[in-house]
């Protein structure tokens, strides 16, 4: 049952990511560290993150992962982007990605957020 407390904490939370629009260039600073391997829209260094979310860790069309990221069995959702931006190696072991991780939990929100605006 929707409370006026969770219909408050769900309307703050979409006012919270409303500001991050789709593109690269309207990105929160944080993603600034991202940018070095993720080009928005396609697959550089890293893979193209549109469309992150719901989709299946190690299927980004056009792009080879690591065996162990394939095999990992995630699903991109808030919670195991969160996870996996904080400590990515902690998250999937052997995975090829070098980044250590967001450590600032406000910057790891605002690009978990701008992330899900990818579509």
């Amino acid at each position: 049952m929707l409370t006026t407390k969770k219909l408050g904490l769900v309307l703050g939370a979409a006012l919270l990511a409303a500001p991050f629009a789709a593109s690269a260039q309207e990105a929160p600073k944080a993603f600034n560290q991202c940018k070095a391997c993720h080009i928005i829209g396609k697959n550089g260094v890293g893979p193209n993150l549109v469309g992150v979310f719901g989709r299946k860790a190690g299927t980004a069309e056009g792009y080879k992962f690591s065996e162990n990221h394939v095999k990992s069995g995630l699903t991109w959702d808030e919670a195991t982007l969160t996870k996996y931006l904080a400590d990515p190696k902690g998250t999937i072991p052997g995975n090829k990605m070098v980044f250590p991780g967001i450590k600032n939990p406000e910057d790891l929100t605002a690009v978990v957020a701008y992330l899900k605006t990818l579509k």
